[in-house]
């Protein structure tokens, strides 16, 4: 029996540039093509760490040569770029796969946003190096001007930092679950979503942060009562004591066992760590809830639980 799949695609599925991601969304749509064909009902969220990047990059260059016509272009609006180029790439690629394979089925990209609290300890902390390196003069001025918050990193500059505050709820949720219902697959929260605040009356506003993807996906996949939350990256499957003599593979492990691990700082933050801390999150959310991580192209198999690491409760 087909099952209700999340897939969280990592930045390998996309590549770091456009001509990249034309290459690599056309492998990513027949791995998600396989799922499909399997049976299973399948929603996509993926990162845009690069993609988002880039933008901000030419937006500030932009403003950088007019600022008399330009003003700094705010985070989120680069976000919702983002998830247009990168969704627009993922639907063709996943639509001409699928009608390869005689399957016709919509696929549908959805501006998301997700809400943020305002009052997440993140925004007191911003960690999350964005946009390109600066001078200290530049850095300054930013900061003095706009309230940036910016880090000196390593030697090669001075880069803007935001805020990567948990999720709390996506603003378009019942039309991604109207269209699911309906047998469409929907790529949803992009690049996390655009992250959001209510203000007063029913506005939304757009926050300087990034959502981590790992956990939008979770959400995701918590609201539409999924069965599995596949969170695919560039390694087959988690490992503990990774890179020394003892270096061991996880295939099937419980919440607990994952949570003992991640008190031992078994993974590195910003890499394995919110993706482990998303499947727990997603195992512990209801009966019967698995996460699999593990690689593109080995998603058919890790449902099958032929490879990849289970995490269930």
């Amino acid at each position: 029996m087909g099952k209700k799949i999340v897939v969280a695609l990592g930045g390998n599925a996309l590549g770091d540039n456009l001509p990249e991601q034309m290459k690599a969304v056309k492998i990513t749509a027949k791995a998600i093509a396989d799922l499909i064909e399997a049976g299973h009902q399948v929603v996509i969220a993926h990162g845009n760490g690069p993609q988002v990047g880039m933008i901000q990059k030419a937006m500030a260059e932009l403003r950088r040569a007019e600022p008399e016509k330009h003003i700094y272009c705010p985070l989120s609006v680069c976000t919702a770029m983002s998830q247009g180029y990168i969704g627009y790439d993922l639907q063709n690629s996943l639509r001409e796969e699928l009608l390869d394979r005689g399957i016709s089925k919509g696929v549908d990209m959805l501006l998301t946003q997700v809400e943020v609290d305002p009052d997440d300890p993140a925004f007191e902390h911003p960690t999350k190096p964005i946009g390109a390196f600066m001078t200290k003069e530049e850095a300054d001025h930013l900061v003095e001007t706009r309230g940036y918050d910016v880090i000196e990193d390593a030697g090669r500059g001075y880069r803007r930092v935001v805020a990567s505050p948990k999720p709390v709820s996506i603003i378009e949720i019942e039309t991604i679950r109207t269209l699911v219902d309906a047998g469409q697959i929907v790529i949803a929260c992009g690049g996390g979503g655009i992250p959001v605040f209510r203000t007063e009356g029913h506005h939304l506003k757009g926050a300087a942060a990034v959502i981590d993807k790992d956990f939008a996906a979770e959400c995701l996949a918590e609201a539409l009562d999924a069965d599995f939350l596949i969170i695919l990256t560039a390694v087959e499957n988690v490992m503990i004591n990774y890179g020394k003599p003892d270096q061991k593979v996880l295939r099937d492990i419980s919440t607990e066992e994952a949570r003992r691990y991640i008190e031992a700082g078994e993974f590195a933050p910003g890499s394995m760590l919110p993706k482990v801390e998303a499947s727990v999150k997603f195992a512990e959310s209801g009966e019967g809830r698995r996460a699999l991580i593990t690689l593109l192209e080995k998603a058919h198999d890790g449902i099958e639980g032929k490879t990849g690491t289970i995490i269930h409760k």
